[in-house]
């Protein structure tokens, strides 16, 4: 499958097979069960770095590689386990036009450069094994066909334009879900280009796009429970999870608080979410990447020497756990495999 992969381009990043942070403590350890998921001394290991912010991964089981953001970079790369290179998978995913001085929220990154975040944030694979990104600078859901062509599938709500797309999930019968929070705004909610009064969770189903929640301050990460009958939520703003109830024709209900980080003191919200084939949940949080239970029990939080943005499952048995933090992409092996698009 031609995914538009401009293979000849080689990025200049730092490759390594392990870190010095590899010999840190990686597993804080809050519930005995957390053992039978995460061994008490499992390593973090630095897979690649020297990036602008990373976000994104979805692990590409057709190729056997990895493939994420670099939000500032304006592209999606590739990260192949064989010979541990990067390269460019894709470019322009997530503004394509001619004059970005206005586009892409600020905020700093781990070199403390001022950057604008106008790629594609998150990534995942349609049930054809079609790339589809979030392009948070053209504040649009993009698809990438076999032929490396693309299709805008959602711009508009209501004839508004969206805020800037921030994550999705596709349901296995073609459904996806995905936030819109107004992180890819220059002003966030107070840009004057801002056209929604709110920040929205939309569902995209047979080409028509409905609004599910519109109470969330700032909805970011997004996951479905293995037998996708839960739909997750989290709201960086207000550092909490919620779960709804997925209905028949995919639309949800019952909505409830499942987690709440806002006591937390360390440093990091919930922003990327991801789920084992347990029905466990892995989120960004304050400190790392908290490991719960399917109830929202907290098990454990995975430490890392940057701080985490995204995650997703991969290895050819889903048992490794890939996380973008800031400059870089590291690797946890874990004892249970992850759902995977």
């Amino acid at each position: 499958m031609n995914f538009g992969i401009k293979s000849s381009v080689a990025l200049f990043v730092v490759v390594l097979a392990s870190s010095p942070a590899a010999q840190e403590r990686t597993v804080i350890r809050l519930d005995p069960s957390l053992d039978a998921l995460v061994a008490p001394d499992a390593k973090v290991e630095r897979v690649a770095t020297g990036f602008g912010f990373t976000e994104g991964p979805v692990w590409v089981r057709s190729g056997g590689f990895l493939i994420f953001s670099d939000i500032p970079a304006n592209a999606i790369n590739r990260w192949t386990p064989a010979d541990g290179r990067v390269s460019v998978f894709l470019e322009e995913t997530g503004f394509t036009g001619a004059d970005a001085s206005d586009v892409g929220g600020e905020q700093t990154n781990a070199r403390g450069e001022r950057i604008y975040l106008i790629g594609s944030n998150g990534v995942t694979l349609d049930p054809q094994g079609r790339v589809t990104f979030n392009a948070m600078g053209d504040r649009q859901i993009v698809r990438v066909e076999t032929d490396g062509g693309r299709t805008v599938l959602a711009s508009r709500y209501d004839g508004k334009r969206l805020n800037s797309t921030n994550d999705l999930v596709y349901k296995r019968n073609g459904s996806l879900y995905f936030t819109d929070p107004p992180s890819g705004l220059r002003r966030r909610n107070d840009d004057p280009k801002k056209e929604l009064p709110f920040n929205g969770v939309f569902l995209l189903r047979d080409g028509t796009l409905q609004l599910l929640a519109r109470d969330l301050a700032n909805p970011n990460g997004i996951a479905l429970s293995p037998d996708e009958r839960i739909l997750y939520v989290n709201s960086s703003a207000d550092r909490k999870i919620f779960r709804y109830d997925v209905q028949r024709d995919d639309t949800i209900a019952n909505g409830r608080l499942l987690v709440d980080m806002s006591a937390e003191k360390a440093p990091g919200v919930p922003d990327g979410m991801k789920v084992d084939e347990r029905g466990n949940l892995y989120s960004t949080g304050p400190g790392g990447i908290w490991v719960m239970s399917p109830d929202g029990t907290h098990l454990g939080t995975l430490v890392f020497p940057e701080q985490p943005a995204n995650l997703a499952f991969g290895d050819g048995d889903g048992q490794a756990l890939y996380v973008t933090a800031r400059s870089s992409v590291y690797r946890v092996r874990l004892k249970v495999a992850g759902v995977r698009p």
